[in-house]
Order: C-alpha cells, then structure tokens, then sequence
C-alpha cells in the first residue's frame, strides 16, 4: 500500500481520498461523464442544467436510469420506480402517509437516528411503536430475529438496513411477521444483496452510493402502490385526500414527471449505475465494498490502539465507526489525515470519534491510503 502523501500531482490524483458520509465521494469516471454533459447533453445542443424535463432528450435520460435500476436491483417488473425529492426524511413522513389509514398501526426496528426520526415522523399518521430499540447501548447492534415481536395489527415493518451514525447494518433479511417490509436503504443501496421482492417499499437518497443530493428513488410494490391509491381516494388522513406532492399515485401516473424534477441529479444517478453495470453490477459492487471493509476492519482489530463502536456481527461495510483508547488523540489523528489529503473521517456531530464510509465510489484505493496512515499515526503516538 502506497503511502497517500506520495501520490502523483495531475488533475485526478489531486482529488482527496473522500470518506465524508455524504454526498459523498462519486467515481471519477462519472464526474467526467457529467463535465462533458454539462456544456451539449447527448447531443442536443442543450446543457445537462438548462434542458427541458419534458424534452425527448431528458425522457431518454429517465427511461436509461429506470431501466437501468431494475437490471442492477433485480427489481420486479410489476413494481414502480419513482425518482423525487426531499430526501429520506420527506420519506419518513410520506411512506406512513402513503400506507396507513386513519388510526392503523406500523412496527418499526429502531437501530440509530435515523429510524428514530422515521419512527417520530410516522406517529404522525398513525399508531407506530419501536418493537426492538437500541439506544440505551448505544446503537452498538441490530436485532436477530427472535430479539422482537410483531404486533397482529401492524400494517407493516420498517426498519434502516445501515446506521450511518453509529457503523451497523442488518446482515440479513429482517423478520417481519409475514407483514410488508418497509425499507430505508438510503447508505447501503446497490452496495450489498438486496432482496426487492421481499420488501413492499424501498427509499433511498441517493446521496451516498448513487449519485448526487437531491434525488430520492423510491421503489414500490403493487401493493404499496394500491394502499396509497386506496388512502388517496378514501379521503386519507385529511378528508379530502393526501397533498398531491405527497401522493405516491400522483407521481407514478406521470412517471415521476409531475413537476420538475431534478433533472441534474436524475442524470447522475443514470451515469452512476451505468458505471455499476460496467463493473460486475451488484455482485462486483458487493465484492469491492466487502473488501474495503475487511481492510479497515482488520487494522481496528489488530491493535488496541483503536475501539470499534460497532459490534462485531453487526459492523457495517459501508460506514465504519471508532474511536481512539486514548480519546485526546482524536483531534490530532484529524488534523494530521486531513494533511495527508484524507477527508471526511469527522465523526457525526451527535456521536464523535471518528467515521471512515466507504460507499460504492470510494476506491480501494483509499482505504489502503487510510490504513496505510493509521499504521503509521499508531507507531507515532503509541
């Protein structure tokens, strides 16, 4: 492993090695993909940031995205792909509104901040209990499945497949009771097996492993999508049917072309899985990032230098979180990777320490650089 303060000097080795938790760190080749759309899009004559959403040209750049995700997610052609805006925490909020009627009820796994947003944002339309809750460990695990129950009149469970605060991630495919699954796979989409098929509802920002902020791609399921016709029709939680913004159905009729989009975003989001195809699709991404991961992993465990938050049978391969034995040194170990062009292993402003995510983007590359530095901080302050 190279040391990072040798790389080469040029236009992409001057590039930091990004760890930052998002938006976080694209592929090099698909920052140049966007560099060349930005000026003529496909062609066209028209700028990536100044073309018509409603123009053939953009309509292609839609279609190529969706198709796209349904080849690399192996999602089923009978669910929908909705690509909006507002993020996962809109979500949080429009998936509850979306599926639960008047007074039902929706069992939630709370494993960070995340869910515990999700779980606030859904009490506001209807009855949503915490079935399992790891917060007085310290978000240090997530559930097995025999942890929990699911209550008989829960119309559905959620859960966060990875914390990005804390540096876990469900390994497996969460028991649910035979209900709908319900899914923020906002840091770990297209970067570890996903089964699409057994969940009714998947969202995601797209700011960590698929492109930029402000996308969101929201997958439903015919169910999911029949539930929110249902509450949009019956009047919903407001007598007079959900706001149009907010209404799943409104923006599956128009193929997520209701208003303006996000057409910049949408168009990276496109580049980004056309890259993922390029290079062995879900399997390759899985095997990179399992790689990564082992890497740093193993230089936490080969030293008591470092303590690992995380659990060991809920580490996360995408957002690895620790800190040092001797908590001073934090701010200097920073300081000091911040100069070896190392950006973006600040903790999380509510947890500390410090935080390496290695989504999709991130090389190999990096993390060698990374653990290369770590070596040496720990010869030198030991």
């Amino acid at each position: 492993m190279k040391d990072p303060s040798t790389r080469p000097k040029g236009v992409a080795n001057s590039r930091i090695h990004n760890f930052g938790a998002g938006p976080a760190v694209l592929p090099l080749s698909v920052v140049e993909e966007v560099q060349a759309a930005l000026p003529n899009l496909h062609g066209s004559g028209f700028g990536l940031c100044e073309i018509s959403h409603r123009s053939p040209t953009f309509q292609a750049v839609v279609d190529s995205a969706m198709a796209r995700i349904r080849r690399v997610l192996s999602v089923p052609e009978d669910y929908t792909i909705l690509f909006l805006q507002g993020g996962a925490s809109l979500q949080f909020y429009m998936s509850a509104l979306n599926l639960l009627a008047p007074g039902e009820a929706a069992d939630f796994l709370v494993t960070g901040g995340w869910s515990q947003k999700a779980l606030k944002e859904a009490n506001r339309i209807g009855e949503a209990a915490a079935q399992w809750d790891d917060s007085a460990n310290g978000f240090k695990s997530v559930p097995n499945d025999g942890d929990y129950t699911i209550r008989e009149n829960a119309v559905y469970l959620h859960y966060t497949s990875n914390n990005t605060l804390m540096g876990t991630q469900f390994h497996h495919l969460p028991y649910s009771g035979g209900k709908p699954r319900v899914l923020d796979a906002s840091s770990d989409i297209a970067g570890v097996p996903l089964d699409v098929a057994a969940h009714d509802l998947i969202y995601a920002g797209a700011q960590k492993n698929l492109g930029p902020s402000g996308v969101t791609v929201v997958i439903l399921s015919p169910w999911a999508l029949a539930r929110a016709q249902t509450n949009s029709t019956s009047g919903g939680h407001t007598g007079c049917g959900n706001p149009t913004m907010l209404d799943y159905t409104v923006h599956a009729s128009k193929g997520s072309l209701f208003n303006t989009p996000n057409t910049f975003g949408i168009f990276v989001l496109d580049c980004v899985f056309k890259w993922l195809e390029e290079n062995g699709g879900l399997a390759g991404s899985i095997a990179r990032n399992r790689a990564k991961a082992a890497l740093l992993y193993g230089e936490l465990d080969r030293t008591d230098f470092w303590v690992p938050h995380a659990e060991v049978g809920s580490r996360s391969v995408m957002n690895v979180t620790w800190r040092c034995a001797d908590e001073t040194l934090e701010s200097v170990f920073l300081a000091e990777a911040t100069a070896a062009g190392l950006g973006g292993l600040k903790g999380h402003r509510s947890v500390g320490g410090i935080r390496a995510s290695m989504y999709n983007g991130c090389p190999i590359e990096s993390v060698e650089a990374l653990v290369v530095f770590m070596r040496g901080f720990a010869e030198r302050h030991s």
